[in-house]
């Protein structure tokens, strides 16, 4: 009966560790379980969706007299561009054809001017505010976000465990958490052997 009672005392008092290092890791590490779920969420969907960035459009006219002949020089190409605050982006220009001049963008934007209407379209390229900054932690920025991914990753580890362990009877791995346990775990294996 003894023994009985000891290996209750043990089990209670595991369970109640488990407990409380699953509630520990589970608030230290919320914010970084919060960024990689919705950054995740949105990488899974990059063929609908860029995180990273987005394309403003815009159509204007030009100031000026149009039409106008295939010469323009830097600083005019300047001009225009600091209608749409490109000017410290300039590359080169270029005439793909006879009514059109291009702009080559470090921003990665693109300027095009109809040189016989005057018509802008310039198509600019954006960071989207907070998924570009989300997602970029999955590219692995650097040594010290290397070190703290391996942290929380073996931290992860340590709450699922912990969760795992943390009930018993009907509720624990006895019971219907054993049952959610194994779909759970079933689910990653099929897509892994079926795709």
């Amino acid at each position: 009966m003894d023994q009985k009672i000891k290996n209750t005392s043990r089990s209670t008092l595991f369970r109640r560790y488990c407990r409380k290092v699953h509630s520990h890791l589970s608030f230290f590490f919320v914010g970084a379980i919060l960024v990689y779920a919705v950054s995740g969420i949105a990488m899974n969907h990059l063929k609908d969706f860029n995180p990273q960035y987005m394309i403003v459009v815009k159509d204007y006219k030009a100031s000026g007299d149009y039409p106008q002949e295939q010469d323009f020089t830097k600083e005019r190409v300047l001009d225009l561009l600091s209608a749409v605050g490109e000017e410290d982006n300039y590359t080169k220009h270029y005439y793909p054809n006879k009514s059109t001049m291009k702009v080559f963008l470090k921003s990665g934007s693109s300027f095009g001017l109809d040189t016989q209407t005057g018509e802008v379209k310039y198509e600019a390229l954006k960071k989207r505010p907070i998924f570009s900054q989300l997602s970029f932690l999955h590219y692995n920025p650097g040594r010290w976000w290397t070190i703290f991914s391996d942290i929380f990753a073996i931290c992860l580890i340590i709450i699922c465990l912990s969760g795992i362990f943390m009930g018993n009877g009907r509720s624990g791995l006895k019971g219907i958490g054993g049952l959610e346990l194994f779909a759970g775990a079933l689910i990653p294996l099929l897509f892994l052997f079926l795709l």
